[in-house]
């Protein structure tokens, strides 16, 4: 698999993240590295033998339940969900305001389900509440 999509599937914002975290240098690797400088620097033909260079104890692996991480569930606009603890969930909606400025509102809940519920009701009610100043605004400049 590309770097570019696991990064983007395990939720890391950059791939060098991705390469820095899970790339790792092999026994081979660092043998041609030091053959290399060898023959560059000290001029020499050296041939290393890879029984002769100790190799690191390998961890067991064990099997996981690999799910890719999901983005956001919402559409564009109608605000965002995200768990905070294992029983608590903010919903965030952040509208610009009758007076041309992002304002957040925020709710809590102990399930996704009701935030979700909850978010939809205040998202309702601030609209309302952007459009009543926006005409009591409106009203105001006549």
């Amino acid at each position: 698999m590309d770097v570019k999509t696991l990064s983007a599937m395990i939720g890391h914002v950059s791939s060098a993240t991705t390469l820095d975290i899970y790339s790792h240098i092999t026994t081979e690797m660092q043998i041609n590295a030091a053959q290399k400088i060898d023959k560059g620097i000290g001029k020499a033909d050296t041939t290393i033998i890879e029984e002769a260079v100790p190799t690191p104890k390998k961890r067991e692996r064990t099997m996981t339940d690999f799910k890719p991480k999901q983005g956001k569930i919402r559409k564009s606009g109608t605000g965002g969900i995200y768990q905070i603890s294992e029983n608590l969930w903010e919903g965030r909606f952040t509208p610009t305001n009758a007076q041309g400025k992002r304002e957040a509102h925020n709710v809590y809940a102990k399930t996704k389900e009701e935030c979700e519920r909850l978010l939809d009701e205040m998202i309702v009610e601030v609209r309302q509440q952007i459009q009543a100043e926006k005409e009591q605004m409106k009203g105001m400049s006549l």
